[in-house]
């Protein structure tokens, strides 16, 4: 029988019947030590995980920490939702999925651990924007977060006295530049739809509002309004591109920027292992994208790759508070920078990436803002709908693109905007 949280929850659950075979829980005993299990969804990091488990295991006497790392994690932990077998931290990004879950009521107020004051605000506040209706409390510790904006060559640039760009202006002079020496300015790879959404949301967070989503599921504007100059800058990158960049995938311009066949790539800080894999000495650095005419404007990209939330039947929450202490441990912390190149949402000092250098100042004044795309829904597909934008060269394709996105937002976000509108009104 599913009681009234899982059917909460069911809207957003699609699961494989396989999940349901075999399997265990994680609530298993060990001697009188008090078992807190974490089920977190970045996979590539197991091997910084198992040795964080490691450390923490040999420092406590009294707690044994588990932690999976499966493929598919939310799938997995969709499942045992449904099972009730809960476990007790969770390593969630922060996108959607997040903002399902908390819309549930599956996650516990967490704002009494002392660590929230030690998040940097604007981590914090991602958070709060990706709340479907504002709730009080703090229900997730950001951990780290990656980044997006225009990773460049940067001995290329130095070869021929290229300067980083700090306005719209100054990057389109400066891809006009590298076009005449012969070199190719960008390289997008958009044959993989969801490379679209790199230079979508790294030009939206500098022109629209960090809120937009939920200013149109309250109907105080429309994305035809709010996203105007983010299509047309999207669209004018296009003159910059590498001949049909839809023939060429994400592995293909990974690669093609490691060979030195652009000068910059328009993605974020996750791809650098992969490009890395091709050229092991490739110099990259990387720069916020420059989307407004005055630099004071301009914001990095940056959104949170991990978090952790307690779920609300956690039993043994002193125990859990005291993993978390020790996950958000400047030493601990680093660990994870080192495995993964991200950026820490903790105050304080830590080494960085060199990849990073020229975000490293607005990484320091907190001057970011989320992914755009961490508010829409997936059915929705708004980076097929980006392609077919881009591939339209029609004179109206700007306008059939925003009018699309509007109605389309309605078609998959009505329950949403329903609730919304209700909790609006009982505000009045």
């Amino acid at each position: 029988m599913i009681n009234k949280k899982n059917m909460a929850f069911a809207a957003i659950l699609t699961i494989s019947p396989a999940l349901f075979m075999g399997g265990c829980s994680f609530n298993e005993t060990s001697s009188s030590k008090t078992v807190i299990t974490m089920l977190q969804y970045k996979p590539e990091a197991t091997h910084a995980f198992e040795k964080i488990e490691k450390m923490f295991n040999a420092a406590h006497d009294n707690i044994e920490l588990k932690i999976e790392s499966p493929n598919e994690a939310m799938t997995v932990l969709k499942t045992r939702l449904v099972r009730e077998d809960y476990p007790d931290i969770v390593g969630i990004g922060g996108d959607i999925n997040y903002s399902n879950f908390l819309d549930a009521e599956l996650f516990m107020d967490i704002s009494d651990i002392e660590i929230v004051s030690e998040i940097k605000p604007a981590y914090l506040q991602i958070d709060k924007d990706l709340e479907f209706i504002p709730t009080e409390g703090t229900y997730a510790l950001p951990y780290v977060a990656n980044a997006a904006g225009v990773l460049y060559n940067r001995a290329m640039f130095k070869e021929y006295g290229w300067s980083v760009p700090k306005t719209w202006r100054e990057f389109t002079e400066l891809c006009e530049t590298i076009d005449k020496t012969g070199v190719q300015p960008l390289y997008f790879g958009f044959k993989d739809t969801w490379t679209t959404l790199a230079p979508w949301n790294a030009i939206a967070v500098g022109l629209a509002d960090a809120d937009i989503c939920a200013q149109v599921n309250a109907g105080k504007t429309t994305f035809t309004e709010g996203y105007r100059e983010v299509a047309n800058k999207t669209k004018e990158l296009l003159r910059y591109a590498e001949p049909n960049p839809y023939a060429y995938s994400y592995n293909d311009a990974c690669t093609a920027f490691a060979r030195g066949e652009s000068a910059m790539y328009i993605i974020g800080s996750y791809a650098v292992p992969q490009i890395q894999s091709v050229n092991p000495d490739m110099d990259i650095d990387s720069f916020p994208f420059p989307a407004n005419e005055s630099e004071s404007d301009n914001v990095l990209n940056s959104g949170v790759d991990l978090q952790f939330s307690v779920m609300k039947e956690c039993e043994n929450k002193e125990a859990a508070y005291e993993v978390l202490r020790f996950m958000f441990d400047d030493e601990t912390i680093q660990i994870y920078l080192d495995e993964q190149n991200a950026i820490p949402c903790k105050k304080g000092s830590f080494t960085l990436p060199s990849m990073l250098d020229s975000m490293r100042e607005y990484i320091e004044a907190d001057r970011m803002s989320d992914y755009h795309d961490h508010h829409y829904p997936s059915e929705m597909s708004v980076d097929a709908m980006i392609q077919t934008f881009l591939m339209d060269k029609s004179e109206t394709a700007v306008d059939t693109f925003l009018n699309r996105f509007d109605k389309e937002w309605v078609r998959y976000n009505r329950d949403l905007i329903e609730k919304v509108r209700k909790y609006e009104e009982g505000l009045k």
